[in-house]
């Protein structure tokens, strides 16, 4: 323990007086884990030892130590109101900063039970801790939000690339809560994403609402060895969740295109780069003008998504900018007229992440809506990186207010880049989604949040008795043909999921089945039964690239009717396990680093999309296999 650290801890202010007159800069120091001495400072509660480091000393109080904590994370823990309140208002600090694990001040005082705290933070905040939300709104892989109102309903698309059913829906009655509907394409005939490489297919659609109908634009994006790579497509139904009319091609290359309604009911279509305007016909199956430029952009980097709003004489024109890195941003310019010059915000970027170690970053590609109210919000897309590198969790949605100045801009969360924790919009109350997801199969259909890489066999997918019986696929999980793998999207960095699976199928040597750990057919795992004689053998596959290879094999001796497959997750790390009873799991391997799930761990094609787990059976060429799986349980810790 440093010398300085005692003293704070025998809170001898005097001694601390001395040491920083003999050397000033000592209060920078930080101790074997990152943590700045300011902090243990903070920790104390001592008042009178907080005031001397902020107006006395050369602390700086921009940091935070290695988990992204500030000091007022600390005061809240000390239960210290004097030295919260201090912080709050003399230094500025905000109750609603977070740290890696998006946990706020606001949310320590709530959970530790500091009542006076928690109170002072509700008049700060305007609202009552439960009468908050935690950004992202929208965990896991749902990128490229846009969003409409129709009366009190809200409906949110997303991208989907090479995941089938293409498209999904999500409806909303409070823009925090949202649950998948429906999706834009459902016909296996009309995706068009058989033998796509991951991460092309469908990219930043875009939702809309005219005379009675919903029209939904996306780009779809084909391999690279094709002449034509992106094309338009369209489609409509008079239901939010469909089912969508068969897809109309708009034949204009670029990507992000949206559909604008002006005042006099013509329709148009605007695409990349920047913001090119083309015109379509009434129902936006046909192209009738040529795309022409509306503006570039601001940053005048990588500008796509462009959205356009009609709103008090102007016409305002949203882009996504800087490219979808840590320089990703929300631009807005305007012009009295459509086509007319467009002005770009003084206040540009109006949303983007300034602080690169932050725990959401990456934020923009957004779109405004105003609420039946009157108030107005922004969806946009953002990206929570573990460890500071891996996005394992792929991009996600965010919400955020929008305010308009007094000379007619929009800003969002007041240029303060994405908030953690904020209030909720005054809309009516959906339903929580609970922390536990438990699927047993009843019904005679998968619930919508399962899809599918590529579409699968017309027999491949079966619900039936409760169970859901997968077709093996003849292709590896390494083939764009592979078919029939059934996943659901990874929404948290830590969680344990467990998967019921009968036993007693017939398998030849290379046929397996069980669950996987899917990103695309480069980079994913499976955790699979296998033949072992009479018997059966777990194995876990990894697949990096060109690496494969069996990390472990373990040999199930007891053979019963089921078996339960567990996997834990913490971060990177993931341990394997199973148990012929759903209580005691014994433990087969844990593997620490499976990084390879990540959009940044190869580069290779386009990796736009995020970590999901889910379940898959491999029949190889020869017999097919049916296993059936009783139930899957995903629960976030």
């Amino acid at each position: 323990m440093s010398e300085m650290i005692k003293l704070i801890k025998n809170r001898d202010l005097n001694k601390i007086k001395e040491l920083l007159n003999e050397n000033p800069k000592r209060i920078n120091e930080e101790d074997e884990n990152g943590v700045p001495m300011s902090f243990y400072i903070a920790r104390t509660g001592d008042f009178e030892m907080l005031r001397f480091l902020i107006e006395y000393s050369f602390a700086s109080f921009n940091i935070g130590d290695k988990n992204h904590r500030t000091c007022l994370h600390e005061a809240v823990m000390s239960g210290s109101l004097e030295c919260v309140k201090y912080l709050v208002e003399r230094v500025g600090m905000s109750p609603c900063d977070a740290d890696k694990n998006l946990v706020t001040p606001y949310q320590l005082a709530h959970e530790n039970g500091l009542a006076e705290i928690e109170a002072y933070f509700e008049e700060v905040t305007g609202a009552k801790y439960e009468d908050m939300y935690h950004n992202p709104i929208r965990r896991g892989f749902f990128a490229d939000p846009s969003i409409v109102r129709v009366g009190s309903d809200y409906y949110m698309v997303n991208s989907s690339f090479i995941f089938f059913p293409c498209i999904p829906i999500s409806h909303s009655t409070d823009l925090v809560h949202w649950e998948v509907i429906g999706h834009a394409i459902t016909n296996p005939d009309w995706a068009h994403i058989d033998d796509l490489e991951g991460g092309r297919g469908y990219w930043a659609p875009d939702i809309s609402y005219f005379n009675g109908k919903f029209y939904i634009t996306a780009t779809l994006r084909y391999n690279d060895d094709v002449d034509v790579k992106r094309r338009q497509i369209v489609v409509s139904s008079e239901k939010p969740e469909g089912p969508y009319s068969e897809p109309a091609f708009i034949e204009e290359d670029g990507i992000d295109p949206s559909i604008f309604t002006d005042k006099d009911n013509r329709r148009y279509m605007l695409l990349n780069r920047g913001a090119r305007i083309l015109e379509l016909g009434e129902d936006c199956t046909k192209k009738i003008s040529d795309a022409e430029l509306l503006y570039y952009g601001t940053n005048k980097r990588a500008p796509e998504g462009p959205h356009l709003l009609y709103k008090d004489g102007y016409y305002y024109l949203f882009e996504a900018e800087g490219g979808t890195g840590l320089m990703h941003q929300v631009t807005v310019s305007r012009s009295k007229t459509l086509k007319g010059v467009y002005e770009p915000c003084p206040y540009n970027p109006i949303m983007t992440q300034r602080d690169y170690d932050a725990p959401i970053t990456c934020c923009g590609h957004g779109k405004p809506v105003e609420t039946q109210n009157g108030e107005w919000y922004m969806v946009y897309l953002c990206n929570r990186l573990l460890d500071g590198e891996y996005g394992i969790l792929g991009r996600e949605t965010c919400l955020d207010p929008v305010t308009w100045t007094a000379d007619g801009w929009p800003i969002v969360n007041s240029l303060n880049g994405p908030s953690y924790l904020q209030k909720k919009p005054n809309l009516p109350a959906m339903d929580t989604e609970e922390k536990s997801r438990f699927d047993d199969f009843d019904g005679d259909k998968l619930k919508p949040d399962w899809i599918f890489p590529r579409t699968p066999e017309a027999d491949g997918i079966t619900v039936k008795d409760s169970k859901l019986i997968i077709k093996g696929s003849r292709c590896p999980l390494s083939s764009t043909s592979a078919k029939n793998i059934t996943v659901r999207r990874q929404p948290d960095f830590n969680f344990d999921v467990v998967c019921k699976l009968d036993l007693g199928i017939k398998l030849d040597s290379e046929q397996n089945y069980g669950m996987t750990g899917y990103y695309d057919e480069n980079t994913y795992f499976t955790y699979g039964i296998y033949k072992n004689g009479d018997g059966y053998a777990l194995k876990l596959f990894e697949k990096i690239d060109e690496d494969e290879k069996y990390t472990c094999t373990v040999d199930i001796t007891e053979v019963t009717d089921s078996l339960y497959l567990k996997i834990s997750t913490e971060g990177l790390k993931r341990t394997f396990s199973y148990s012929h009873d759903g209580k005691t799991f014994t433990e087969v391997y844990a593997a620490e680093n499976l990084y390879y799930l990540c959009s940044q761990a190869i580069s290779k094609g386009k990796r736009f999309t995020g970590a999901m787990i889910g379940l898959y059976a491999y029949s190889g060429t020869e017999s097919t296999i049916y296993p059936s799986f009783d139930s899957f349980e995903y629960s976030a810790k």
